[in-house]
């Protein structure tokens, strides 16, 4: 799966020891320019990767991304890591065309006729709704 958007945090980078020998890891966060922004938090793992991809905050990215999940204690977990991550030129974030619309037409009686709903006429007590309440 892929996503694009700007880095807005770099989470502080953890590390330890395993069976398997020494470990790096680091959390990012990634927000998207649609019209709802989203976030999404994401995990590179391993000190070649991190050196390779050299996220800095600020950067606009497409990152490329497995998810997973994983049981602890009965409950359940969601492991999003990044397997690639590429820069993005950001003079072409939002570059698409939108298509405009057409400006509008000054409405005519005929147009009105044909509205799916057509203006509410007073009944002639005042009260231009008929709801009981």
């Amino acid at each position: 799966m892929e996503l694009q958007g700007k880095i807005i945090v770099a989470l502080p980078e953890r590390s330890g020891t395993s069976a398997r020998g020494e470990w790096k890891s680091q959390s990012f966060v990634v927000e998207t320019h649609d019209a709802y922004p989203r976030k999404m938090v994401f995990d590179v793992f391993g000190a070649d990767r991190l050196a390779r991809f050299n996220i800095q905050v600020g950067q606009e990215v497409m990152v490329s991304f497995d998810i997973d999940a994983h049981e602890y204690n009965g409950r359940w977990f969601n492991n999003i890591r990044a397997f690639d991550v590429r820069l993005v030129d950001p003079s072409t974030v939002g570059a698409q065309p939108v298509a405009q619309p057409a400006p509008a037409a000054a409405p005519t009686a005929a147009s009105a006729a044909q509205a799916p709903f057509p203006p509410m006429q007073d009944g002639g007590d005042g009260n231009a709704d008929d709801l009981p309440f």
